[in-house]
């Protein structure tokens, strides 16, 4: 599509984020001229499209837990408004549950977490290992004191939703161009226009909103608008893994304590237990944009917790590895709202990881902030931009 000279809102970043936000951008205001400004058309280092794919509602904070549980909704029926609105894309959410193992050592704050989210309004259940030897036969528990299950988690195929999210915001009326962004200008003391490189050639776009949904790369976007964002990429590793006979029940998605976490590897079959996907941050994982994948995470670090804690599975090949990456904020929180510093510029990042999580609500209060100046469904208030200057972070101990 070519570029607009002017548009009302500009979305930088085409990712699940950038595209439900123009989504429900079109939707609020339907006769806005909404572009969506993507830089890569072919999404290969984008982190939607390569992130695990879990959907989760379990957080501690009632923001978090609220925005969780309108996205898992909206879930549930992106498959029906993709049909509708002509898209053969099918994200197959598929809400088979959250299940965080508790040893002895985590067993208090996990008891913690779950009173917290309770009464924040998630949709969780404390688990006895009896329980979950029901629900996973075959799983090593004798380190394991109790699991938190969350009933309407899962996961799903977030390759297809970000094609989902794609053909909703351009048939809903969003622009969806091919660009990088090299510029925000200015005009009477807020945003007044955006510069962008195409082809070698500069042009502008005038516009009076700028939404910086540029996932792992906000950093730069907000350096191209002159506004410092404490947002920075890390690396996390995922890998398929083909299995030597079915697991013998559909997993949901395993927490196990070390943190290692593994799913059903392809969410299209309905028993989904004869691949897993695994993964497992590190808290010491450097900072900066590398997508090169260290097999050796896996033989190291995650494939001796899935023989521990699945002794009768076996492994017959890795059938694909890649790396994704998150974009890290100081308190693993979004940053969701107007910067202070340039009226005009409205940033959603930050998201630490989960941000395909986020996005449907993320889109809904976007839009509600730029149409009607207040977000009336959920109150993001303490996610804006600026938060970390004045040292009012924004805590959730149910982050992982």
């Amino acid at each position: 599509m070519p570029l607009p000279e002017r548009a009302d809102v500009v979305v930088v970043g085409g990712g699940v984020i950038g595209c439900s936000i123009a989504l429900h951008l079109r939707r609020r205001l339907p006769g806005a001229r909404v572009a969506v400004v993507e830089r890569d058309p072919t999404y290969a280092r984008a982190s939607s499209r390569l992130a695990t794919g879990g959907i989760r509602q379990q957080y501690e904070s009632p923001l978090n837990v609220a925005m969780a549980r309108h996205s898992v909704a909206f879930y549930r029926e992106l498959d029906v408004l993709a049909a509708a609105a002509g898209s053969d894309a099918r994200c197959w959410f598929r809400q088979r549950g959250y299940l965080f193992l508790a040893d002895a050592g985590r067993a208090a704050p996990m008891e913690a977490r779950y009173e917290a989210m309770r009464a924040s309004g998630a949709s969780v259940e404390r688990w006895s290992c009896a329980r979950i030897g029901e629900r996973l036969p075959g799983i090593e528990l004798s380190d394991v004191v109790f699991g938190l299950f969350g009933p309407e988690d899962g996961y799903l195929d977030p390759r297809a939703v970000l094609a989902g999210f794609r053909d909703l915001a351009a048939h809903a009326g969003a622009e969806l161009v091919h660009a990088e962004v090299v510029a925000v200008e200015r005009a009477g003391g807020r945003v007044g226009a955006v510069r962008v490189a195409e082809g070698g050639v500069e042009r502008e776009i005038a516009t009076p909103v700028v939404v910086n949904a540029a996932g792992a790369y906000a950093a730069a976007v907000g350096r191209a608008a002159g506004v410092e964002l404490p947002i920075v990429a890390v690396r996390q590793h995922l890998f398929r893994l083909a299995l030597e006979a079915p697991l013998g029940h559909e997993p949901p998605m395993v927490f196990d304590p070390d943190g290692t976490h593994w799913r059903a590897g392809d969410t299209r079959i309905a028993s989904g237990d004869r691949t897993l996907v695994i993964g497992r941050s590190r808290a010491e994982e450097p900072e900066g944009e590398c997508f090169d994948c260290d097999e050796g995470r896996l033989r190291d670090e995650m494939l001796p917790t899935l023989g521990r804690r699945h002794p009768g599975v076996r492994v017959r090949e890795v059938m694909e590895s890649w790396a994704g990456l998150y974009e890290m904020s100081p308190d693993h929180n979004g940053l969701l709202g107007e910067c202070a510093a340039l009226p005009g510029f409205v940033v959603a990042a930050g998201f630490s990881g989960h941000g395909l999580m986020m996005a449907p609500a993320t889109g809904l209060a976007v839009a509600e902030l730029i149409g009607g100046g207040k977000c009336t469904s959920f109150d993001v208030a303490p996610l804006v931009p600026d938060r970390f200057a004045t040292g009012k972070l924004f805590l959730d101990g149910a982050l992982v």
